[in-house]
């Protein structure tokens, strides 16, 4: 989901058998994606995933490091993740959106050889894009709440 303009591209790992099925992204029930995109402020209500056709009007795009789907992000292989990352970083080029927002530390730093990467703003540009990193909003981090996830997203959205 790319339109004109992108404020910020939102990059997931790769798409979830849900996801594969429906052709939404970040379509499980129990993913924190959509509802942290509405607390944090960047949508003006929460969209189901049947709606990211919206997010272009609102200078947001949806797109993947790797196109292959799977149960879970830890069955790719680090060839596809850095093969991934040259996909994206071509992507950006094309579409050249403000800010490049991960969604996934760990397939962040094996895409990109970014070993000590961390959540929030990168040094480090791609494609002449900033690189802002957030926890992965799957049901399966349990490490973050979808409250800390929007809180991440929001000090994004103020950055622009």
């Amino acid at each position: 989901m790319l339109g004109p303009s992108l404020e910020v591209l939102f990059c997931g790992i790769n798409p979830g058998l849900m996801t594969e099925a429906t052709g939404h992204h970040f379509a499980r029930p129990g993913n924190r994606f959509w509802p942290a995109l509405h607390l944090s402020g960047f949508t003006p209500r929460r969209f189901a995933p049947a709606e990211q056709h919206l997010l272009p009007s609102l200078g947001l795009g949806i797109t993947n490091v790797v196109a292959r789907p799977s149960a879970k992000a830890s069955e790719l292989t680090r060839e596809e993740l850095v093969e991934g990352g040259v996909r994206l970083t071509a992507l950006l080029e094309e579409v050249r959106p403000k800010v490049l927002a991960v969604l996934g530390v760990s397939a962040f730093r094996t895409a990109f050889a970014v070993r000590k990467a961390q959540v929030g703003p990168q040094e480090t540009e791609i494609a002449g894009t900033r690189v802002w990193l957030l926890p992965n909003p799957s049901g399966l981090n349990a490490h973050w709440t979808l409250a800390g996830i929007a809180e991440e997203m929001g000090r994004l959205r103020d950055s622009l």
